[in-house]
């Protein structure tokens, strides 16, 4: 997994980077193919925002939070991300994997 982490008009620490790293290094359980994701992290008044790009197998997935704290605001992203990580997984897993009822003959 490939995390890389810009600030918009906002110097990222090393402390808010690691936070970041260790949230979307969850994330990887989801896939065993490579997954490379873009965080964004600004401040807009008193909202600290941060928005991700996670690209996967061709898929483009994006998500944005805002908070009052910047950690709060990283901490609803993953969350976002990861629902949306694992409702791809469940399609792509699921699809076309159960019979219909007509084939089994207990239809009608």
């Amino acid at each position: 997994m490939h995390v890389e982490t810009h600030g918009h008009q906002l110097e990222v620490t090393p402390a808010l980077r690691e936070h970041v790293d260790t949230k979307f290094q969850k994330l990887a359980k989801h896939f065993d193919q490579p997954l490379h994701v873009r965080v964004q992290l600004s401040v807009e008044k008193l909202l600290h925002k941060a928005e991700a790009t996670a690209i996967i197998a061709g898929k483009t997935f994006h998500a944005d939070a805002s908070a009052a704290d910047m950690y709060a605001a990283i901490d609803q992203l993953t969350d976002k991300v990861d629902r949306l990580l694992v409702k791809h997984r469940k399609k792509v897993v699921d699809h076309h994997r159960g019979e219909s009822p007509a084939r089994d003959g207990t239809f009608g």
